[in-house]
């Protein structure tokens, strides 16, 4: 199907499952990009409920298609750095990139990101997955029976992402001055989504800046606290090969850069 009729496809199934929002939707601009941007809108707010096959099929093939537009990122082939033989840095997208699994800065919900088209990472790991996503981390809390605490971590899968797996974490949020408390918390992150990827046998694991966002940890000590507790852990046995720290802001790149150095040159 063409894509614009693919993606009109799509916002007609949400808009019947939220008629509510029917009223706002005509508002948008019915050119191509206001009606994908719609599209993301729409996903973000549905609330976790049963998917259609119908629904995935479509879906699947139009993430699928943006997918391979983009362009995907092969981890494995990234060159580690001179720090650490098992750490590599990137600076991009990091639903671009294919690895056993991405790391999610999740908030304690676990749910994703309901704010149309915000520009956190939840927002940008759930809009690239698919529905699918929301729909079994809704599972997984309700089997819970309780918010995600701060510093653990929960493995799902990754859908339409290039990675196979999501490891979602709640990061600690920073009010004024941070604490050893947002130290600690933070570093359980690390350890968390390394330790349970190990449990599942994966070899490389892409983390995300986790907390320097909406959660306001000072970058430089954010990455300081990441390196150090991810080399720390990788010191020990464990199924984990490569530890990819993914970047996107400028400032982050500096940093990371700086703690662990240029890149290896290719054997």
């Amino acid at each position: 199907m063409e894509r614009t009729r693919q993606v009109h496809a799509l916002n007609e199934f949400l808009l019947r499952e939220m008629p509510e929002l029917r009223p706002q939707s005509e508002a948008v601009s019915r050119d191509a990009a206001g009606q994908r941007r719609l599209l993301r809108a729409l996903m973000n707010v549905r609330p976790p409920m049963p998917l259609r096959a119908d629904f995935l099929e479509l879906q699947d093939a139009l993430l699928g298609a943006e997918r391979e537009e983009r362009g995907v990122v092969e981890g494995d082939a990234l060159p580690v750095t001179a720090a650490h033989p098992k750490i590599a840095l990137w600076q991009g997208d990091i639903t671009r990139l294919r690895a056993d699994a991405v790391v999610n800065a999740a908030n304690a919900a676990l749910l994703g990101c309901f704010h149309p088209c915000h520009g956190c990472i939840d927002n940008a790991i759930h809009s690239a997955a698919g529905l699918q996503l929301r729909e079994e981390c809704a599972r997984l809390m309700k089997a819970q029976g309780h918010e995600e605490p701060t510093g653990r971590a929960k493995l799902t899968r990754a859908y339409n992402l290039p990675a196979r797996y999501v490891l979602h974490t709640v990061g600690p949020i920073v009010h004024g001055q941070v604490t050893d408390r947002d130290r600690e918390a933070l570093a359980c992150c690390y350890r968390s989504c390394l330790e349970l990827a190990a449990e599942h046998g994966l070899e490389s694991v892409a983390f995300c800046c986790i907390s320097t966002g909406e959660f306001r940890f000072p970058n430089r000590e954010a990455a300081k606290i990441a390196v150090q507790t991810v080399a720390e852990l990788l010191r020990h046995e464990t199924s984990v090969k490569k530890v990819i720290f993914n970047v996107f802001k400028d400032i982050d790149a500096q940093l990371y850069r700086e703690l662990l150095g240029p890149d290896r040159p290719s054997a």
